[in-house]
């Protein structure tokens, strides 16, 4: 509920502060004293565009600050959904800045209007002859019905499962729409997979191949080189091993003359066997080293192979190569395996179908089953507002697709007279019927969810008397499970108030300036005696006032 209004410097108001308690609250006040300003700088609260020329003084700041009592709404998760702190006082602030610029926090934080509209479309609903037309729309019906099945549940399983059922389509679409691209690439694309898995990369040793090809390739620079070596190594008297073995001869004549001798020559004794070592290796080479033009001409193909798939793939080692080739691997596979993978998805297309159907069948049975008690409810209240000849029907119709509300098609008809047809509401009901039909339904609706503080901006335009005595009863019957205000220019509703305001003006300086107050007993007496009978108080005035707030 609404328990306090904070509006500083807009339209005509310097700066206003109310509270506000639950049951019927009644606001009344001459035409043009500013009740619309009031429901104006609320609407700002409520996320309403604001705008610099609803400021009073461009010069200062404009500030509309609503307190609201949450204790009662389950909105723990919606504050959670809107990165919000939840607090039972939440507090909602708008603020016009003297640039233009507006700004809106929820409890100190700052919001869009977005979350702003998102938060207060729960907690109160300004509701004018204007507002009636929400009645002829679909999803408005819809939630009148589906409070009463109390399909709550019912419907958020659906939508989740909708959101899933639809997921699902797209996700078919695409596969769908990537084979035929994948079917145009297939043929290439293994094309390329066989050129690679021809060479075999996984037994390439890239290093081991060149040198293959370098040795093969040199063959006869190789020998001469080698043998060239040998004689140099073997050569008698004047090779090089024969001279160490010479050397070898003089050192050991005078290894027993010292310690540095003998090291000498041990080491010419260690690069004798080396040479002789070496000079084994070089004659295992020379013999085992011999001229193969098909085995050089086999590696060359392989290597010219490769540096051409280096150059195709622009890439430069073979395991890029190996990547690549799994990756067409993945491809080829994708797209051979592509219709049981669309086949899969139907299936599961068809599973969720079936799911949504029979979650659509509760909602539709319990539709059905509340439809006749809203009808009877909704005729008896529209007959104690003189609208006995008022009938209505609801055609609830199965339909072939999947809506948000689920798979109905709902319509709210109506016959104001006797002898009339029914017909679509927004063509037969006019506005005055059309806001006792909100009446109505608002007042059934209370009986079975807990609605947001409701705002009756002078619903009661074109009735008196008995009727709008009736209008009172039902209003202060729907306050006693909600908070209900009523701007009202009629006594019969304005004395079954519980507490009582009055919107006027006053001219302080040459400069007109919009109040709000609280009236006491005796206030509400004179305001009621006025409404009746105008500015002059009669006796006969006071007295009817007395009695219709008795």
């Amino acid at each position: 509920m609404l328990t306090s209004l904070h509006i500083k410097n807009y339209a005509l108001i310097d700066e206003l502060n109310v509270s506000f308690n639950n049951g019927l609250t009644i606001i009344t006040g001459e035409t043009g004293a500013g009740k619309s300003i009031l429901l104006g700088g609320l609407s700002l609260v409520l996320g309403k565009r604001a705008d610099l020329s609803q400021v009073k003084n461009t010069a200062e700041k404009c500030i509309i600050e609503a307190v609201f009592d949450i204790a009662n709404y389950d909105l723990k998760t919606l504050f959670l959904t809107l990165d919000l702190d939840y607090d039972v006082q939440t507090i909602i602030r708008r603020e016009i800045l003297p640039s233009g610029k507006s700004r809106a926090f929820i409890n100190d934080t700052p919001v869009t209007l977005e979350s702003l509209v998102a938060l207060s479309s729960y907690l109160i609903d300004i509701h004018s002859q204007q507002q009636t037309q929400q009645l002829t729309q679909d999803d408005y019906q819809f939630k009148v019905i589906d409070a009463l099945a109390d399909n709550k549940s019912n419907l958020e399983d659906f939508s989740k499962q909708l959101g899933a059922y639809k997921i699902l389509r797209k996700a078919l679409v695409e596969l769908k729409s990537s084979k035929a691209e994948l079917i145009k690439e297939y043929d290439y694309n293994l094309f390329l997979s066989n050129e690679l898995n021809e060479i075999n990369l996984d037994k390439i040793n890239l290093e081991d191949l060149e040198t293959q090809y370098e040795e093969l390739n040199n063959v006869e620079v190789i020998g001469e080189k080698l043998s060239s070596a040998k004689a140099i190594l073997s050569e008698e008297n004047l090779g090089v091993i024969d001279q160490i073995n010479s050397v070898k001869q003089e050192l050991s004549k005078i290894a027993s003359f010292g310690k540095p001798y003998e090291v000498l020559k041990e080491r010419i004794i260690s690069v004798g066997i080396e040479l002789d070592d070496i000079l084994i290796e070089i004659d295992s080479l020379e013999d085992n080293l011999t001229t193969d033009p098909q085995e050089l001409e086999r590696i060359n193909s392989k290597l010219q192979i490769i540096n051409n798939l280096f150059q195709k793939h622009s890439v430069s080692e073979i395991e890029d190569l190996i990547g690549i080739k799994k990756d067409l691997q993945l491809k080829i596979d994708n797209t051979e395996s592509l219709d049981q993978s669309i086949l899969d998805k139907e299936q599961e297309i068809l599973k969720a179908n079936d799911k949504l159907n029979q979650i659509a069948l509760k909602i539709n049975k319990n539709r059905k089953k509340v439809i006749p008690v809203f009808v009877s409810k909704l005729e008896a209240i529209l007959s104690d507002l003189g609208m006995p000849n008022a009938k209505f029907k609801v055609e609830l119709e199965p339909t072939e697709q999947f809506t948000k509300n689920g798979k109905d098609s709902l319509q709210f008809l109506f016959m104001a007279n006797k002898g009339s047809s029914f017909n679509e509401l927004k063509k037969s009901a006019s506005g005055g019927e059309l806001s006792r039909i909100m009446l109505a339904i608002k007042s059934i609706l209370a009986e079975y969810i807990q609605l947001p503080s409701i705002m009756f901006d002078e619903i009661d335009t074109g009735v008196s008397g008995e009727i709008s005595n009736k209008m009172g009863d039902i209003m202060k019957q729907m306050s006693n499970s909600m908070q209900v205000f009523s701007i009202t220019h009629l006594p019969q509703i304005a004395a079954k108030g519980n507490s009582h305001f009055k919107v006027f003006k006053t001219d302080i300086e040459d400069i007109t300036h919009t109040q709000l107050k609280k009236l006491n007993e005796d206030e509400r007496i004179v305001e009621i005696a006025q409404m009746l009978g105008g500015l002059t108080i009669t006796d006969s005035a006071m007295a009817h006032a007395k009695q219709l707030l008795n």
